[in-house]
């Protein structure tokens, strides 16, 4: 039987267009007997975070990779023979996402492509009747975060945001530290990212390197030659692609920060400055933030990086400050966090080093397919990944609109700023836009 057209699947906004029913598209909780009869997972895109996720997957006795999706051929094939070695059996693999968002057989996609990619080919797969684990940050743009949220409760899907500190032992053992109200109430938080990032020089366009299908990498942007700066690893310098450190490293600790200070509703208030300092390359964002979120309740949230440093803040490059009215606590995803209290600063309970951030993504995994067998929400869900990312929107707006801005969380819209409204969303290359969620 001849499978749809690329264009013919691009039309349909439903199922049923395709053919499928919801029953038919995925199997149900009850399907999945035991940890042997496995859930068959497709990993699009790996070339970083994604090869981690494969390695992470092999291992699995109540998993199967049965497909890869990347668009340089030389991934595909590191990939595949990831794999193989792992599990003895050769995964499919393909350039062409739709391939696996068409196949029936697969229960589950992890998406790690580059950020512009991300809610793109997770509505696909969610309409198709997939469950989803989209590395960070969700959405490219504020706009795609309420789109993920709106296909998730109407196609009943699994969300797992890829901020996997969510499901660290270290966060978890930070959290009963501050439930314990030993801080006493924390009003502000802080998250940095300080590191030192090599400058990025600017590259002449040249033909595409054999193996690469450049056209699909671009998918949504514009339509451009192949430049080695804005392909593998180095595209996070740009708009079109990425979000900029903010967007990057940056997510975990915003996560974090908005974790720890307990807010469940977006900030009313932005404010952000950004400069260039330490780098003149090819880059389309500041080489240092610092953005200011104010809360309904008052309650304060800080980011800050500087991407030009050899040396981090209290230890660590990324980490987070937790302000309350009787202690504040230090916190690094990289493992550790301490108490301090009382006006001399004295220490309270705190744990010390303990392991680097990858020891979490087996953990942030093994949460996802035991939600895709319960159908429970994930601990890093479609709500909670709109919460984190829209501070990345929220705060690149503020820094591009050089002004303080508004916002309504309940319309989710700016208050008297058209320009900063239109930021919310972008334009799309076809045939690559959001499918139409009706």
């Amino acid at each position: 039987m001849r499978s749809p057209s690329r264009r013919e699947f691009l039309s349909s906004t439903s199922l049923a267009c395709m053919g499928v029913s919801l029953p038919e598209a995925a199997r149900s909780a009850s399907a999945f007997q035991s940890p042997l009869d496995r859930v068959q997972v497709a990993v699009i895109g790996f070339n970083g975070m994604g090869h981690a996720h494969l390695n992470n997957l092999v291992g699995r006795e109540d998993v199967e990779v049965t497909h890869l999706c990347d668009i340089d051929s030389a991934v595909l094939a590191r990939g595949a023979e990831t794999v193989k070695n792992g599990t003895g059996k050769t995964p499919t693999g393909t350039h062409e996402f739709l391939e696996v968002v068409e196949n029936k057989s697969i229960d589950a996609v992890i998406i790690a492509t580059p950020h512009h990619w991300h809610c793109p080919i997770a509505i696909r797969a969610m309409q198709a009747g997939k469950d989803v684990y989209v590395e960070k940050p969700a959405s490219h743009v504020f706009r795609e975060g309420q789109l993920l949220i709106k296909a998730a409760k109407k196609y009943g899907r699994i969300i797992q945001h890829g901020t996997q500190m969510r499901s660290s032992e270290v966060t978890q053992a930070a959290g009963e530290v501050l439930q314990s109200g030993i801080l006493g109430e924390v009003k502000m938080s802080k998250a940095w990212n300080v590191q030192r990032q090599k400058e990025l020089r600017p590259q002449a366009d040249e033909p595409m390197p054999r193996g690469v299908d450049y056209d699909r990498w671009l998918g949504p942007a514009r339509k451009r030659t192949f430049n080695r700066n804005r392909f593998h690893r180095t595209w996070r310098a740009f708009r079109e692609y990425g979000n900029g450190d903010l967007g990057d490293d940056g997510i975990h600790d915003v996560d974090m920060a908005r974790w720890g200070l307990g807010v469940t509703a977006h900030p009313v208030r932005i404010t952000a400055h950004g400069s260039r300092i330490g780098f003149r390359g090819d880059r389309e964002f500041p080489d240092n933030m610092l953005i200011n979120y104010q809360y309904a309740d008052n309650k304060v949230l800080i980011y800050e990086d500087r991407l030009w440093t050899p040396y981090g803040q209290h230890g660590f490059d990324s980490g987070n400050a937790f302000y309350g009215t009787e202690g504040y606590m230090i916190f690094s995803r990289r493992g550790y966090f301490q108490v301090y209290l009382g006006k001399d600063e004295r220490k309270g309970p705190g744990m010390g080093q303990r392991g680097r951030v990858g020891q979490p993504l087996p953990a942030h995994l093994d949460n996802f397919i035991s939600c895709v067998r319960s159908r429970k929400p994930t601990r890093a869900s479609e709500h909670v990944a709109h919460l984190s990312c829209a501070l990345v929107h929220l705060g690149e707006i503020a820094f591009r609109r050089e002004s303080v801005l508004h916002f309504n969380p309940a319309t989710e819209r700016f208050t008297g700023d058209d320009k900063a409204n239109q930021m919310l969303t972008k334009e799309y290359r076809q045939p690559w836009d959001i499918p139409d969620l009706g």
